[in-house]
């Protein structure tokens, strides 16, 4: 089956990452099939919100290590056209998370503008951990949403935390025990409201920082790029892979 499951319900898009075997960790050819449904998502009318969830026990680990060792990655490589798709997508655009929400799996959170999470979910980004920046424009949004001094501590530690701690943070609207089954059902609702209310409130809610975010998200892709051929990103990720192997 597909990495990457597409399905339209009315007017609402669902999008799943279906790689559960392996905690549905991202690779460079869902990327691409992420950025592409995204696109065609925005330019058709007869799709009003998109739904992204993720099949099996997790959410998605991240990125896909090996893939990302394996290959070259420049600033048109299809995870950067995801997270343009992802900033610039104009109609709403909701998430449901369920187990490990780990690097992407939490920053793309960000770009979301509902987000229904299990009691189960825990979010992680140890980008620098890894010898890595954090991405998606998340060191802009994220001190925005949390506080720099709380932001600082998560980041700089690459630390854990759970539903409950991201409720109070406002990065989740509400914990479920069924979040793809809300997330379908508000997804159903915005969908019926007057399409053009819709976009044109969604961007103005964005309009105050979508260049600024933009300008950021730029910035963090050629750190994130350089950091990937450091050697100490090398031994960080070759640390990682042992103590997976270990545990």
């Amino acid at each position: 089956m597909s990495e990457i499951m597409i399905e339209q319900i009315d007017q609402v898009l669902h999008i799943s990452l279906n790689r559960p075997e392996k905690k549905n960790a991202i690779t460079q050819g869902m990327y691409s099939t992420l950025a592409s449904t995204l696109n065609n998502a925005a330019g058709d009318f007869g799709i009003r919100t998109v739904v992204i969830s993720g099949n099996g026990k997790a959410f998605t680990a991240g990125n896909d290590i090996m893939d990302f060792m394996n290959e070259e990655i420049t600033l048109t490589s299809p995870v950067f056209h995801f997270l343009k798709a992802l900033h610039d997508f104009p109609k709403p655009l909701i998430a449901a998370v369920q187990g490990n929400a780990v690097g992407i799996g939490t920053t793309m959170l960000l770009h979301c503008d509902l987000v229904f999470a299990a009691p189960d979910a825990i979010f992680q980004m140890p980008f620098v951990t890894l010898g890595l920046v954090p991405e998606a424009g998340s060191s802009i949004l994220f001190p925005r949403l949390v506080g720099h001094a709380k932001a600082s501590e998560i980041f700089l530690t690459g630390r854990s935390f759970d539903a409950s701690e991201s409720l109070t943070m406002g990065l989740i609207n509400s914990i479920e025990d069924a979040p793809l089954e809300r997330a379908l059902t508000v997804a159903a609702m915005i969908a019926k409201q007057p399409p053009n209310a819709v976009l044109n409130t969604k961007a103005l809610l964005k309009s105050g920082s979508h260049i600024a975010i933009e300008n950021v998200m730029l910035a963090e892709g050629e750190m994130f790029r350089i950091a990937l051929q450091s050697d100490e990103t090398q031994a960080a990720f070759m640390a990682f892979m042992t103590s997976r192997a270990k545990g």
